[in-house]
């Protein structure tokens, strides 16, 4: 058994695309199927060493290993193999139409109540007019002539799926200047590296119909190969995510302090009846089935992931964030704050509360309960029983309780009304910001 996944190197990987990397990882451990990474990067334009690079980071982050690896643009000798077979066999023919062209086809077509398929025009091309077109300039592309009929398969996740090629259009394989596209390579390529499943998104459903036909006029067999679609990732709303992906880039999550646990937890049961729950890829993969994904399409809530990652950084131990917090945090501050963090990238507001320069708000008419408590205020060593001590002291003092003693000193101390316990705050603050901070807030 053999998996795939194949991102293009045209961009950073999202968390729709990380959704599908992890499909195949977590089916592969559980099945004991290889997982092979290609690179689709047969678009030289768009396509960058430095995506190649950050998608072999990003999966490495959520800890996705793969056990093979290969690149589009080592096999350009494979396609053009592949092309002349099709083209013997008749399956392949050469185009000339400009886009204006087919434009202008697609809209006759609208207005005449037909689908806008492509009318195979170019079938009819005699060899005397392909060799007028070149000799006039034009080099050729080259569409793919579908079967007549039906394409049928059993989906791993869809149930019985089925497309008509009749209503697809003969899709271009290769383009005027020879580059292949996708649907070509992609096809020839699972047949080379003997996929066995191909877990992808429901996006690729009438291009699995194309696929299929197009492995078969190969000579490959394609009922040997699984497939499974995986139902669309939709907002909170139910509208498309697919126009806020890019803002949803694992390189941006990683950066905003989001925890790959946290998001290989909500991802591997997103769109299931399971429950995301914080636990170990392997322990994940355990009990992934493809069959537990629902048909309908997977709802992506950042509040949920967002609670999953509050739970692993407030589990997380020291030695599993001491590379990414402040230069200087110890264990006693990550002890300190870790319950209070969504994000990781928020320990650095509550270090500069301990050990930097933040200026509290004045809190309007505790200016004489501020002074009175900066004059109980205990000199140094401070330790976790200071804060008790001193709070003490305060109540006994002024006769005040409750929120009314704490709230002002929480305010001066930490600019916040909320946030760690000041018992573990208070000795790392120290006494002289306690006393400046103590200060400025009376004013």
């Amino acid at each position: 058994m053999k998996v795939r996944f194949a991102p293009s190197p045209t961009g950073y990987l999202h968390v729709g695309n990380a959704r599908i990397a992890l499909a195949n990882a977590l089916f592969a451990r559980h099945a004991g199927a290889r997982f092979l990474l290609r690179l689709d990067d047969t678009d030289r334009e768009r396509s960058r060493p430095e995506y190649e690079d950050a998608i072999r980071q990003d999966l490495a982050w959520l800890g996705i290993a793969w056990d093979e690896t290969f690149s589009q643009l080592e096999r350009l000798a494979a396609y053009e193999e592949a092309a002349e077979v099709l083209k013997k066999a008749g399956c392949l023919y050469p185009c000339f139409e400009s886009e204006d062209e087919l434009r202008a086809k697609r809209e006759q077509r609208l207005k005449r109540g037909l689908a806008p398929v492509y009318d195979r025009a170019m079938l009819k091309l005699t060899p005397e007019q392909r060799a007028q077109a070149e000799a006039g300039g034009k080099r050729p592309y080259w569409r793919f002539r579908l079967a007549d009929g039906e394409i049928h398969w059993d989906d791993l996740v869809l149930g019985k799926r089925v497309v008509k090629l009749p209503t697809v259009s003969d899709p271009v394989l290769i383009r005027a200047d020879g580059t292949p596209l996708y649907t070509f390579t992609s096809a020839v390529d699972d047949l080379y590296a003997n996929i066995t499943h191909i877990i992808r998104g429901e996006d690729h459903v009438t291009n699995t119909g194309v696929q299929i036909d197009l492995m078969r006029a190969l000579g490959g067999n394609p009922t040997q190969i699984k497939f499974a679609h995986l139902p669309l990732l939709v907002d909170q709303d139910g509208g498309k995510l697919s126009k806020r992906l890019e803002g949803l880039s694992l390189r941006a999550l990683r950066q905003d302090g989001m925890e790959p646990n946290a998001i290989v937890a909500y991802l591997a049961r997103l769109g299931s009846s399971l429950s995301p729950e914080l636990r170990p890829i392997e322990e994940l993969a355990a009990t992934y089935e493809l069959g537990k994904i629902s048909r309908s399409s997977a709802r992506f809530d950042m509040t949920q992931l967002l609670r999953l990652n509050r739970q692993a950084l407030h589990t997380a131990p020291f030695e599993a964030v001491r590379d990414r917090l402040p230069a200087g945090a110890n264990a006693a501050f990550w002890e300190a704050v870790r319950g209070n963090l969504d994000l990781l990238t928020e320990a650095r507001h509550w270090w500069d509360v301990v050990s930097g320069s933040i200026t509290p708000p004045i809190i309007e008419g505790e200016s004489e309960y501020l002074t009175e408590a900066l004059d109980l205020l205990p000199p140094e060593p401070w330790d976790s029983t200071t804060w008790g001590a001193w709070t003490r002291a305060i109540k006994l003092s002024t006769g005040r309780g409750g929120k009314a003693v704490f709230r002002p000193l929480r305010l001066a101390l930490t600019g916040e009304e909320h946030g760690p316990e000041l018992a573990a705050l208070l000795p790392m603050i120290g006494r002289d910001r306690a006393v400046q901070r103590l200060h400025l807030a009376s004013y």
